[in-house]
């Protein structure tokens, strides 16, 4: 059998302090703590992002339905058509202030979650 072989000291102190820098209790849960702030964190600029996606396309479509609203409302004097313009402008402002309640929700759950 070859003899064992002998590792250097200095390469067993560092490998030793690696471990205990990187295993250390604490720094297991301090960096637990930090990926899943920044998992939440994440998740909530995500949901932002979907929102204000939500947001133009509801933009398009009321824009485009008072479009055709106010072209037909000129056109024929009907007040059906006023009425579909209305309804395009509260359906914007419905959109709006769900927009605004996602990015709120979004900030205080952020906020509020430890972040380590």
């Amino acid at each position: 059998m070859p003899d064992p072989v002998i590792v250097n000291p200095q390469v067993v102190d560092i490998l030793n302090v690696i471990n205990h820098a990187t295993m250390d209790p604490q720094t297991v849960l301090t960096s637990g703590r930090g990926k899943a702030f920044q998992s939440v964190a994440q998740s909530a600029a995500i949901a932002v992002q979907d929102a204000t996606d939500a947001l133009r396309n509801v933009s398009t479509i009321a824009t485009t339905a008072a479009g055709v609203a106010l072209a037909q409302f000129i056109a024929t004097g009907e007040p059906k058509y006023s009425d579909a313009l209305k309804q395009a402008q509260a359906l914007m402002t419905n959109a709006t202030s769900d927009y605004a309640a996602v990015g709120a929700a979004a900030t205080q759950i952020v906020t509020n979650f430890p972040s380590g």
